[in-house]
């Protein structure tokens, strides 16, 4: 049987095992195929997004895990600018859960947010094209509806984080460090008392 190269839709991680090979891929992958958009592929992007925010918030692991995997979608969907978020959001909320899987899901629109609340703020070249792709700058009902998601702060933290972790030859650390932080964040969800927050897929 041939093996497919393609991307595999609406693909979910089951295990830390096979979050950490999707993240070790995301070596030399990058937000675009043709290697026009970011100066740093998604796997240094990963790591120095999830490094900035542990510095700023160390007690979240959800947070840094979060900015660890936030752009999973380029690596599952390449070119699908419009829709990795939500691609990595459904990838990832098996395994850690609904507050990262949301956090996730709004790093694009916080992008969307911050363009309308500070218009001023400036983007990556990369950032500012596919703004428009993503919806575009919100306007001021679409960004009051924001606000009010409990998740909208932390999703705005985890934007900045975004925005600032493409700086290229920086070193911040190894894809391994990260293991023992997502097994504690995917052990958490399996507690009791954490409720139906990790659901598992059922076999079809």
């Amino acid at each position: 049987m041939e093996l497919s190269s393609g991307p595999v839709p609406d693909r979910t991680v089951g295990s830390v095992e096979e979050l950490m090979e999707l993240l070790h891929a995301c070596r030399g992958a990058w937000d675009t195929p043709d290697r026009s958009g970011d100066p740093v592929d998604l796997h240094d992007h990963a790591l120095q997004t999830s490094h900035l925010l542990r510095r700023s918030h160390p007690a979240d692991k959800e947070l840094q895990v979060a900015g660890l995997v936030h752009d999973l979608g380029h690596l599952l969907h390449p070119g699908d600018d419009a829709g990795h978020a939500d691609t990595a959001a459904r990838a990832v909320r098996p395994l850690l859960g609904d507050r990262v899987a949301g956090l996730v899901r709004l790093h694009v629109p916080a992008k969307r947010y911050l363009a309308a609340v500070e218009p001023d703020r400036t983007l990556s070249p990369q950032s500012a094209l596919t703004l428009r792709a993503q919806g575009g700058v919100m306007g001021p009902e679409e960004a009051a509806a924001f606000a009010r998601d409990p998740l909208a702060e932390d999703a705005v933290v985890l934007r900045q984080a975004d925005d600032a972790g493409k700086v290229v030859g920086l070193d911040v650390g190894v894809m391994e460090d990260w293991r023992p932080v997502l097994e504690l964040v995917a052990a958490r969800l399996d507690q009791p008392g954490n409720g139906p927050r990790r659901r598992r897929e059922q076999p079809r």
